[in-house]
């Protein structure tokens, strides 16, 4: 007879030799046993973890000669030829491969036969979420209600993709992964009967790189027997899984521990070259030191260990290292794991972590703050906010007798002293290209702009109000001093100003601050230079600037209005008026 694989020849055939899923098994038997089964089941869970297996024991049982009973007799005709697949009243359906809708009704025009030498029918649909909607949709009405000889059983790894309509017409069962334990038992069961010599450590190798399928581990222990020959070693599984050796992870912790980065790297590099997987061995890392922080909390749980065995040196390793900086080792890697999910660089991502992970400090030490300290400055910082809103409200100088620092009450003496000082010649280059039409747009969106800014930052602006603008800047007049400086020295303000007036006007403004009292300085100083060139020559100076002061910001505008535009010749307009503009062509001498 030609060689079978492990997990074919030791596929269990009754629910004892099943391992784990004791609430499938229990309910299950207790069904059989009082002639309580149903029509229609549905078994979920990861690969390898027994479902169609169960589902073959499930209709033995049903279908036995000696039934009701708990258990198969697998020996009668009945479970003999359900066994070797002879049977024809136990159809096994693969949906993967079927998955059209004339398939399913091929099985619908069948249901309603009798079975041929059988107490039922049954149906083992594997795969069962790979079936089309229409084929669903056939099967649904059968399913529901089908003859009594009949029992669909439907085995899935993604109940999400099933139709509600048809998981809620079964008896649905969960089935888990295999614990390391269940199944490192299974194969040194296997071991035994092969007349293999087992090894321990080589087992858990092979039942952590399973990861809870019991079909992955009986083949990936196929395959180490045969590499191995009649002693199986932990190198050999080690080679074969793919794994990492325990001393890998060692001297790696090792290295972290003493935070020799260039010992780190390279065992890394090692590593990769081997053909490690970066993403598994991130993986491999986060097992690794939860192992040596099982040790730390719980050191009586040998059994939980996976990757970390319990050998006298790793619980001398793991005694160097803290709880907390076992618990950011693995904060650190899980993010990392993460962000690999997304990039096609996880090597780079896992060199950063272990980077990271050989600056951890001992304990919370990064994260240690001197609370006096920090609830010093938190009731400072309460008291200036109070002072700044008192100034916002009245609109007062800071006055303010709120207890302060020596160094915070110098910096205020040298601004009260020092005073803002407004950028009169910026504003003055700015009045020279100023236009209404600037100004407008500003003040028609001024409204907005208060609305959508921060409550802060709004209150800021309460007292104040744009007086001149050009195509590249404006001017922001403001009323009290204080208001202005504090607007001045806000860069968060000044850049969500900026950004907010841009996506309104489409233009990049450059905003110059001035207070009240400057600004008429200024703006009385362009006046009056204005003045000299429209005013009468007969009019004194003091006269000029007494009626400068009394010009408004309007009709400053027309100044530059007029000054940009220039003085008409009287015969280009008449000459305009006669034969249009499109006409008329005017050359100086």
């Amino acid at each position: 007879m030609a060689y079978q694989a492990f997990y074919r020849v030791y596929r269990p055939q009754t629910f004892a030799e099943m391992s784990g899923q004791s609430h499938v098994k229990q309910t299950l038997q207790n069904a059989l046993l009082y002639n309580k089964t149903t029509h229609a089941y549905l078994f979920n869970g990861p690969r390898g973890t027994g479902k169609t297996s169960a589902a073959k024991i499930f209709a033995k049982a049903l279908n036995c000669e000696r039934s009701p009973i708990s258990e198969p007799c697998n020996e009668c005709d009945s479970c003999k030829s359900i066994t070797n697949g002879s049977n024809t009243d136990v159809i096994e359906f693969d949906a993967a491969s079927n998955s059209r809708v004339e398939e399913i009704r091929d099985i619908i025009e069948k249901v309603r036969f009798a079975p041929a030498n059988s107490r039922f029918k049954v149906y083992i649909i594997d795969e069962v979420h790979m079936l089309s909607n229409s084929a669903f949709n056939a099967l649904l009405k059968t399913l529901e209600e089908p003859p009594e000889h009949v029992v669909f059983i439907l085995a899935t790894t993604e109940p999400h993709k099933l139709p509600l309509t048809i998981i809620s017409r079964c008896q649905r069962f969960d089935f888990k992964r295999i614990t390391s334990t269940d199944i490192i038992d299974r194969m040194n069961v296997v071991l035994a009967d092969s007349g293999i010599q087992s090894n321990n450590q080589a087992l858990k190798v092979i039942a952590q790189a399973a990861a809870g399928g019991m079909r992955d581990a009986l083949s990936m222990l196929d395959q180490v027997v045969s590499f191995s020959g009649d002693e199986m070693t932990v190198e050999d599984a080690l080679l074969v899984t793919g794994s990492i050796p325990q001393d890998a992870f060692y001297h790696l912790a090792e290295s972290l521990l003493t935070k020799d980065v260039g010992k780190v790297l390279t065992l890394l590099e090692e590593l990769m070259k081997e053909g490690k997987d970066a993403v598994r061995l991130t993986e491999n890392l986060i097992t690794f030191f939860r192992d040596l922080l099982l040790m730390n909390t719980a050191p009586s749980l040998d059994e939980l260990l996976e990757l970390a065995s319990s050998e006298e040196k790793f619980k001398q390793l793991a005694s160097q290292f803290t709880v907390d900086k076992l618990y950011r080792y693995i904060e650190i890697l899980a993010a990392s794991q993460q962000e690999m999910r997304y990039s096609n660089h996880a090597k780079v991502y896992l060199e950063t972590a272990l980077l990271k992970m050989s600056q951890v400090k001992e304990g919370n030490a990064q994260l240690e703050i001197d609370l006096s300290t920090f609830e010093e400055k938190i009731a400072q910082l309460e008291r200036t906010v109070v002072a700044l809103e008192q100034q916002v409200k009245q609109g007062l100088t800071s006055n303010t007798q709120t207890p302060q620092s020596d160094d915070t009450q110098k910096r205020q003496r040298l601004k009260t002293q020092k005073g803002y000082k407004a950028p009169s010649g910026r504003i003055q280059e700015v009045l020279k290209t100023a236009t209404k039409q600037d100004i407008q747009q500003i003040k028609t969106h001024w409204p907005t702009i208060m609305n959508k800014l921060q409550k802060s930052h709004e209150a800021l602006l309460n007292e104040a109000e744009p007086v001149a603008a050009s195509n590249s800047a404006f001017v922001l007049k403001f009323k009290y001093d204080i208001h202005c400086q504090m607007a001045a020295d806000n860069q968060t303000f000044s850049s969500a100003f900026s950004q907010l007036l841009m996506s309104l006007t489409g233009k990049n403004y450059e905003i110059l601050f001035v207070p009240e009292e400057a600004w008429n300085k200024i703006r009385e100083e362009f006046i009056r230079n204005k003045g000299l060139k429209t005013s009468d020559s007969n009019l004194d100076t003091e006269t000029n600037a007494t009626n400068a002061t009394e010009v408004t910001d309007d009709e400053v505008m027309g100044f530059m209005n007029e000054e940009q535009t220039g003085v008409e010749d009287p015969l280009v307009t008449e000459a305009e008026k006669l034969f249009g503009k499109d006409f008329i062509e005017v050359h100086d001498d």
